[in-house]
């Protein structure tokens, strides 16, 4: 599979999910931006297990 099918927020290492008055707020916790787990953005770091997901299913060496 392609990079670009792992590339959003939610997978990345700075996305964070918390729920505020009862309604889901997300935000990346490097830019400090209010966002949305299907965005991305260039300092895209995936998280671990998403990695060795993105090894298992396509070979990259990330």
């Amino acid at each position: 599979m392609k990079k670009d099918a792992y590339h959003v927020c939610a997978t990345c290492i700075h996305f964070r999910a918390f729920r505020s008055n009862s309604k889901m707020k997300y935000i990346c916790n490097r830019l400090l931006y209010e966002t949305k787990p299907s965005y991305s953005f260039s300092c895209w770091e995936p998280k671990e297990h998403v990695k060795k997901l993105m090894k298992k299913r396509g070979g990259h060496n990330e």
